[in-house]
């Protein structure tokens, strides 16, 4: 999305992206930049400007804004391709904070450059675009990415390079499959969510036969495995599992299927556009057992594709969707805030994903103020020191074996109502 640094043009942020200066431009630019910062350099390098008021005296006009050279962070989402519901508000989020970091400072007193690529929900694109990150921007981190095999993707490549990768994604492996010194996460991974889902089938639920049907993708097939592996620990027995496409269009073969195994309960494990068509065609076939998704649903994308089909899905969700369920009061401040703030940019109430992006960039900030240096060992060791961190999702409790963070205490259960969330429990 951004275009990357050349050693023989100009550059500058406009919208949250770069835009390209070249020749006559750049020196016109060049003279009207020296005009407005001549009062500045004649003031001095303090920290502070002072004027001289009325009665003689002086007044502060507060500290100057990030100078020096920039911090460089880098991100990948995907702002388009089937994960577009989930990295579109990721990407608003990221350029939202790149502007209100700096507004306040930036990141050691440097003015923060956060550069974003999309990778179009393909992993080949992820690769590409964290090797042009690394090697061309200079990144010192690399928040990665909105899908769990993007984030895989890139994760072999920063674990090779020594480089802090902050990932958005839920598949286990993430965090669970060595090599994991370099990467960490901010959403709850599968196997929190499943198990949130599955004491919410066993308990609430009061059932003991149940199918899966699960996207063949990374983040599908993590959850389905989790599902699998842990569901006899809850007195559930697995009568039918199915699988499908990302890209499929009609799913009612398996749904034919798993119907002709009588379950009592329906797991649907994938991002949409496949849960949304599941809640449909389970409608057209009769199907009236309860729905039970991933919180990989967790956007209005769902209950706009799903129309009254979603209506009665429920699933394992971070507090954001319900902000009203926080108690932690540092946390529901944090939470508020961050809502109150994309409300204000974007007219639109921020989903759990664009929830992930905030507490990505606010660890790391907070992260490489902690250690006073962008060397990728110290931004390490600040991570892995990460204790009490209040975000959207929960109290984040970093260490060296644990890059997870959350548990699944912090998530909860909502239900699809009347065209909202509603807390279950």
């Amino acid at each position: 999305m951004n275009k990357g640094r050349g050693t023989d043009r100009g550059e500058r942020r406009a919208g949250g992206s770069r835009v390209i200066l070249w020749g006559r431009d750049l020196s016109i630019l060049m003279i009207l930049l020296l005009v407005v910062a001549m009062p500045a350099l004649a003031a001095g390098c303090g920290g502070e400007t002072t004027t001289t008021t009325a009665a003689g005296g002086t007044e502060s006009t507060g500290p100057s804004g990030p100078s020096g050279d920039p911090v460089v962070i880098g991100a990948i989402v995907s702002a388009t391709g089937p994960n577009s519901a989930l990295g579109e508000q990721e990407r608003k989020v990221l350029e939202m904070m790149e502007t209100q970091i700096n507004d306040e400072g930036g990141i050691l007193g440097r003015p923060l450059d956060l550069v974003i690529e999309d990778d179009k929900s393909d992993p080949k694109e992820a690769v590409t675009a964290a090797n042009r990150l690394i090697d061309q921007e200079k990144v010192v981190a690399i928040i990665a990415a909105t899908g769990s095999a993007p984030t895989l993707a890139v994760k072999a490549i920063t674990a090779q390079k020594g480089l802090p990768q902050v990932a958005m994604a839920a598949a286990n492996d993430i965090t669970d499959v060595a090599p994991t010194e370099w990467i960490w996460r901010t959403p709850h991974k599968d196997a929190m969510a499943a198990g949130r889902a599955l004491i919410y089938v066993s308990e609430s639920l009061g059932v003991t036969k149940i199918a899966v049907l699960h996207d063949e993708n990374a983040f599908g097939s993590s959850g389905a495995a989790e599902i699998e592996k842990t569901a006899a620990d809850y007195g559930l027995e697995i009568v039918a599992k199915e699988s499908y496409k990302t890209d499929d269009a009609d799913l009612t073969a398996q749904l034919t299927k798993i119907r002709g195994e009588d379950p009592e309960a329906l797991i649907v494990w994938g991002t949409n556009p496949g849960p949304a068509l599941a809640a449909k065609n389970m409608k057209q076939l009769g199907m009236d057992i309860p729905y039970v998704g991933s919180h990989g649903i967790a956007n209005r994308t769902f209950i706009e594709l799903a129309g009254e089909a979603g209506e009665g899905v429920v699933f394992p969700a971070g507090r954001l969707l319900v902000p009203d369920s926080i108690t932690d009061p540092a946390q529901k401040e944090v939470t508020d805030k961050f809502i109150a703030a994309f409300k204000a940019a974007h007219n639109e109430q921020p989903n759990t994903f664009a929830g992930y992006a905030f507490e990505a960039i606010t660890l790391l900030q907070t992260a490489i103020e902690k250690a006073g240096s962008t060397e990728p060992g110290a931004i390490q060791a600040a991570l892995n020191s990460t204790q009490g961190f209040p975000g959207p999702d929960g109290i984040y409790n970093y260490s060296e074996t644990d890059h997870d963070g959350l548990t699944a205490a912090d998530m909860i259960i909502v239900r699809v109502e009347g065209g909202t969330w509603v807390l279950v429990e």
